[in-house]
């Protein structure tokens, strides 16, 4: 958005218009991302709320990320279609509320990157606390609080914009932008930047070293030592321990590199733009190359809608439920029932159970241990 000082007629020369190139790259990029991005984001809500062995707390934090993920593409990719090829056309009220939803969801997708980061660091360094601090129940109290606190501080985006209309030799332009001059807007800048950008990301450094440093360095707690041992059940059962022990680590560290790659495309994505944003505040003019700030965009809307693909290429259980979501929506397609209630029933049903083993919790994968891989499951 450009600096904008409230309601006002100026006369000036003929209409600025973007290049045609532009416009062209920029129509068929948002529409690709954003269009990717929704429908991904959209099967990772349905998969989790559809499938019963999904419903995990660290899937919870995804699921809000993917609900932030489809803001961000909503009001703020899809918008920018419109603003490339003529001026802003929402009014007031949509001015008003899209700046509030971009911000929403921006500041949303950071604290749930920060809060599952926070419950594999639980889930994963202190075990015996994690049965009574990463539940379900948990996630989605924690989940609410992020959202009601995000949306009451992102209510001062409503008192900070405002449209502006320019009246030029060949029609008039209107532009959705601050209300004030851009130097009073520092303080906001730089505490969106501390708060929803450095702190997330230097809690979540910490904590994946503080986890690295245990899946990856330190060796297998309760791996089998002896292998002399006095009966063939007790060898059984100590190999299988061994060999569930060896299963949720391997667990563990896919889920927990799966992760890392979020947080890091996080950080290397949202850089270009909050680069841009702290430099502005200190030069002036500021910086508003129209293929740069095409560039930062393009970044934003990239990071929401690339994760649905990192947890398919990285997940089995992701890969497993988007994989039977898409079947059961192409068997109900394809094969419709003569009456409504048992179809939706059927397809709940089918979309919501299966049987395999990748589909199951880390929790359900360790009830079904014996005795001694549930002790060292829980040393990890």
């Amino acid at each position: 958005m450009e600096n904008g000082s409230g309601s006002q007629n100026q006369s000036l020369g003929r209409m600025p218009r973007q290049p045609l190139e532009l416009q062209v790259v920029t129509i068929l990029l948002v529409l690709l991302i954003c269009g990717v991005g929704i429908a991904g984001n959209a099967m990772v809500v349905l998969v989790v709320l559809r499938t019963k062995h999904m419903v995990t707390p660290t899937n919870c934090y995804l699921v809000s990320l993917a609900l932030a993920d489809l803001i961000v593409l909503l009001a703020a990719g899809l918008p920018n279609i419109s603003e490339v090829v003529a001026s802003w056309v929402y009014g007031y009220a949509g001015c008003l509320c899209i700046t509030y939803l971009q911000y929403l969801g921006i500041n949303i997708s950071a604290w749930s990157i920060a809060a599952f980061t926070v419950e594999r660091y639980i889930a994963i360094c202190h075990a015996i606390k994690a049965q009574l601090l990463c539940t379900v129940s948990r996630a989605r109290r924690i989940i609410a609080s992020l959202w009601l606190f995000t949306s009451l501080y992102c209510l001062m985006w409503f008192f900070l914009v405002d449209t502006t209309q320019v009246t030029f030799s060949d029609g008039a332009q209107v532009i959705c932008g601050y209300r004030v001059s851009r130097s009073l807007y520092m303080p906001i800048y730089f505490l969106d930047f501390a708060v929803f950008y450095v702190l997330p990301l230097g809690l979540a450094t910490v904590l994946y070293g503080l986890i690295a440093r245990i899946l990856f360095v330190s060796p297998l707690a309760g791996t089998p030592q002896h292998p002399c041992l006095g009966s063939l059940h007790q060898g059984s059962s100590l190999e299988l321990s061994g060999r569930g022990s060896r299963g949720a680590l391997s667990s563990r560290r896919q889920v927990t590199k799966m992760l890392a790659v979020v947080v890091a495309l996080f950080a290397v994505l949202w850089l270009p733009y909050r680069t841009l944003v702290v430099v502005n505040s200190f030069v002036d003019p500021p910086y508003l190359n129209t293929w740069f700030l095409l560039f930062c965009r393009l970044c934003i809307y990239l990071n929401s809608a690339i994760n649905p693909i990192i947890y398919n290429l990285m997940s089995q259980k992701f890969r497993a439920a988007f994989r039977k979501l898409y079947k059961c929506q192409e068997k109900s397609a394809g094969h419709p029932a003569p009456s409504i209630a048992p179809v939706y029933y059927s397809a709940v049903k089918d979309c919501s159970h299966n049987s395999s083993d990748h589909n199951l919790t880390e929790q359900e994968d360790l009830s079904r241990l014996p005795a001694p891989a549930r002790e060292n499951k829980q040393i990890l």
